[in-house]
């Protein structure tokens, strides 16, 4: 086996843990929020609101496992359906004022989860895993402070 080889085994354990460490968290942080609607929480958020075929596209999620994550997040009272203002055969899904209040809630408790987990970290060390994971997932990077 190559080095390359024994790499990216490397890389596909440590995912896998890193996945299944993100899976437990989840229902630690809040107990009714799964991993997977805490992401579409945040995706909402960030949006603005969107549809629900939207957002199936945006995870690569079957349309019947959104559905069934909208239903629940309704139902519970974090998210919204309302008409499309450009659109009014279109439905948008939206946060509620609670879907808000929780998802900030969480999303700090996440935050300090991680920062204690990577505590002892060198500042360039977390510049560069943030870098690496950015790249992996093909987005942007931000700007760093040295403006590189």
């Amino acid at each position: 086996m190559s080095a390359a080889d024994r790499s990216v085994e490397t890389i596909h354990r440590e995912m896998t843990a890193f996945a299944r460490r993100a899976r437990a968290s989840a229902g630690r942080m809040h107990p009714e929020l799964s991993l997977v609607s805490y992401t579409l929480l945040g995706h909402l958020e960030d949006s603005g609101g969107c549809r629900a075929t939207d957002l199936a596209a945006h995870y690569a999620l079957d349309k019947s496992t959104v559905s069934r994550q909208v239903t629940a997040l309704e139902r519970a009272g974090l998210i919204e359906r309302r008409l499309d203002p450009e659109d009014h055969r279109v439905q948008v899904v939206d946060l509620t004022e609670a879907g808000t209040r929780i998802l900030a809630e969480v999303t700090e408790r996440r935050r300090r989860a991680i920062r204690e987990r990577l505590a002892d970290w060198p500042e360039k060390d977390l510049g560069r895993f943030a870098e690496y994971l950015v790249r992996y997932n093909g987005g942007t990077p931000p700007a760093r402070p040295d403006g590189r």
